[in-house]
This record gives C-alpha cells, structure tokens and sequence, in this order.
C-alpha cells in the first residue's frame, strides 16, 4: 500500500480549550506536528520543558517569553516573527495582547494530542 497525503482546513478543525484565555487546534503527521495556538491577553504558559524542537511563528498579537533554566534569556515575539527554541530548553511565556500562534513540533507533542500536558491545563 502507498502513503497517501492529506488535506486539513484550520477553519474545519475545532478549538480545543486548554484551560480559560488558551486554546489551540493540532495538526499532526508522522515526525511533525502544527498547531494553531490562541491566546488571550495575560494568559500564561507556565515553565516547562520539551524535548521536541519548537518553532514559535506569531500571526497576530506578542508574546513575551523567558527562556532557560533560571528566565535568563528574555525575548518578546511580535507578528511576523520566529522564535526557534531549542529541545529541552526550559521556556514560559505570556500573552502581552490576544495572540495567535503558529507552532511547529519536532517529533510530534504526544503530551498534546494524548491530554497528559497537565502542566498547561
């Protein structure tokens, strides 16, 4: 049998809500996965850490983000911009503005699309 590609429509998939002021709709093949996140003003991500590799692309809104071990690093992610974070890199991050995010995961977050990303909810 041959693989097969598939066709998915953000407007077709529905919001899964995380927790109040953060949502998201996933996308998820075989070795990657996309996510549409959607945040409100001040929500949170609290600290956390991963090893997927992350891209953070920000279609609207900002998002302020404090990276490594003790939020040493500290970077705001405006519309248009890409944070790449690498794999285990602690990270936490607020919305400075409703925001909508573009993230993509390598490999897939299986934390995400089996509900165990407790540290989220």
């Amino acid at each position: 049998m041959s693989k097969q590609a598939t066709l998915h429509r953000w407007d077709d998939i529905p919001v899964e809500a995380v927790k109040s002021g953060l949502g998201r709709k996933i996308i998820a093949g075989e070795k990657m996965m996309i996510a549409h996140v959607f945040l409100k003003k001040d929500s949170v991500v609290p600290w956390h850490s991963h090893e997927n590799e992350q891209l953070t692309y920000i279609l609207e809104g900002t998002l302020k983000f404090w990276l490594g071990e003790n939020g040493e690093q500290e970077i705001v992610v405006h519309e248009g911009e890409v944070l790449v974070i690498p794999s285990q890199l602690p990270h936490k991050a607020i919305a400075l503005e409703d925001t909508l995010d573009l993230d993509i995961f390598c490999p897939p977050r299986q934390d995400w699309l089996d509900g165990t990303d407790a540290y989220l909810r």
